[in-house]
């Protein structure tokens, strides 16, 4: 082997004994043998060597090449294991903590989030309504005016279950939206009515952007249809504008409401927030994002629940619970929430001994 050959084998031989890293030994693999490396150079020059000494150089840099390749892949092998045992240590967890240890607990971000609402609305006189998870077909469907035909109510977008004795196949699913409370609400409560039903909903989707479960608030109202306690569409404006505005806390927080269509409102609207494309911040800049849907109930919908449209009318809004949460707390991947990470937790978790306090301007 030549003299130069046997300095770059020792060099790079002592520089990954030295090496303490991954980084460090990736900046000498390719550093060798990258397509810039000193050994790759060198087997590149092969072809201006004299046809002489040729043979004799290429074969000693193949043997070098396949001595360093062996050397370094060794080396990166036992780097690797030595960084996971490092991180295993550190993340370890002890499930044997004496009795008496302090707590560490935190609230999780929907789970403070729905607290928020309920802080938020329970100032304006909103009632808490819950309901099942397992709805039936007329609740999450039918009485909500919305027909057979409908995309939602195909197997690829709704999990049905087998139905009950006697029942009709399909006639039981878990719940897309917690809408079903709403009937729920007007069938067993005389009007007025002011609640919002927060809780888990479920659809056959799956991404960056959607899970199977997920959570939503709904809000409704329902008044006199006439007279001076009616229930008009600026009611509706005012609660929403004062939530958006009182949960963000930006009490100029630009809102606008754009014309929509949902089967269960008429009119109906979709409402948007102030923003920045560029940065993210919510309240500044010249661009909207889509937050939440509202809109007047429809005739139909309290007729489902024995209400007189010429006497009751209201208005009903609904959001994604973790949509709010990612936009409040920048955070930027849904699936991160349900993944059970406690460094992730730990970042973006709310102390238990923190109470959710309601923002002025209420």
């Amino acid at each position: 082997m030549a003299d130069d050959l046997r300095a770059l084998r020792q060099e790079v031989l002592d520089s990954l004994e030295a090496a303490s890293d991954l980084r460090a030994w990736d900046a000498i693999r390719v550093g060798v043998l990258g397509k810039s490396g000193r050994l790759t150079a060198l087997l590149k020059e092969l072809g201006r060597t004299a046809p002489e000494e040729r043979r004799a150089r290429g074969a000693a840099l193949n043997r070098l090449r396949d001595e360093l390749g062996g050397a370094i892949e060794a080396r990166g092998k036992a780097l690797d294991a030595e960084a996971l045992d490092a991180r295993l240590r550190a993340e370890r967890v002890d499930v044997t903590l004496p009795v008496g240890t302090p707590a560490s607990g935190l609230i999780h971000p929907i789970s403070r989030t729905i607290e928020e609402m309920v802080a938020i609305f329970g100032a304006m006189g909103f009632s808490l309504a819950e309901g099942p998870d397992i709805e039936t077909d007329w609740h999450n469907f039918s009485a909500l005016n919305t027909p057979a035909h409908h995309p939602a109510r195909t197997d690829h977008d709704t999990f049905y279950l087998p139905p009950g004795a006697g029942g009709a196949v399909g006639s039981r699913l878990l719940r897309t939206q917690t809408s079903g409370v709403q009937i729920r609400t007007m069938l067993q409560n005389k009007p007025p009515i002011r609640v919002i039903v927060p809780g888990r909903t479920y659809r056959a989707d799956h991404d960056a952007t959607h899970s199977p479960m997920f959570h939503q608030c709904e809000g409704l109202v329902v008044g006199p249809a006439a007279g001076d306690g009616a229930i008009t569409l600026g009611h509706l404006k005012g609660t929403v504008i004062e939530f958006l505005r009182a949960f963000f806390n930006q009490p100029a927080l630009p809102v606008r409401f754009r014309a929509s269509y949902f089967p269960f409102t008429e009119p109906s609207m979709e409402v948007d927030i102030g923003w920045s494309r560029a940065t993210g911040e919510i309240g500044a800049g010249t661009d909207w994002l889509e937050v939440l849907g509202s809109g007047m109930v429809h005739p139909r919908v309290l007729a489902n629940c024995g209400l007189d449209p010429r006497e009751w009318q209201g208005f009903a809004f609904g959001m994604g619970i973790e949509r709010l949460t990612m936009l409040k707390h920048g955070i930027p991947d849904l699936r991160s929430m349900f993944e059970g990470d406690l460094r992730w937790l730990r970042h973006y978790g709310s102390s238990p001994l923190t109470p959710a306090l309601l923002h002025e301007g209420l």
